[in-house]
């Protein structure tokens, strides 16, 4: 999936963002289901706070193969909570759709999670997928969605250096 316009690159897979005024480190593993990663897989969700789940719409298979993932998160976080959102991509393609929304809808609620679908050739709603990953994982670590730097919990002097990069898998 192409990542939104608004992520600079700093360095490898680590991008800057500001997501409702607040600026943060996001670093981004995009393994596209490849198997050559699966050894490296359940440390890369271990270090992550976040997932998008991404299918293609044109390609059921890759439908079948999303709940899989999203049962490895579970195992490897030990936690049914971590912030997840099922993305169908290439919603651009309505001729060559193999999965409706509908069926989407429906894997999402099963999964417990959010759902959009979204375009990575036109960019329609990757950005929204983005930031609703993040403000996703600042609700799990703050408990709630800072609008500023202020709105932060600050338990220490250094908390909020410390905790304002996201990893998302």
């Amino acid at each position: 999936m192409q990542l939104p316009s608004r992520l600079l690159k700093i360095h490898g897979s680590s991008y800057q963002v500001v997501v409702d005024d607040v600026s943060c480190i996001v670093e981004v593993l995009d393994t596209a289901g490849q198997d050559e990663y699966v050894s490296l897989r359940d440390q890369w969700i271990r270090d992550g706070e976040g997932f998008l789940l991404v299918y293609s719409t044109t390609l059921k298979s890759s439908f079948e193969a999303v709940e899989k993932f999203r049962d490895q998160v579970v195992r490897v976080k030990d936690n049914e909570k971590t912030p997840v959102i099922l993305v169908g991509n290439k919603n651009d393609l309505p001729s060559e759709r193999q999965v409706t929304r509908e069926e989407g809808l429906a894997l999402a609620k099963r999964l417990k999670c959010e759902f959009i679908e979204t375009s990575a050739k036109t960019g329609v709603n990757v950005e929204k997928a983005f930031f609703q990953l993040i403000r996703m994982v600042r609700v799990q670590r703050f408990g709630t969605v800072p609008n500023n730097r202020q709105s932060a919990p600050r338990n220490s002097r250094n908390t909020l250096n410390r905790k304002k990069s996201c990893n998302i898998l």
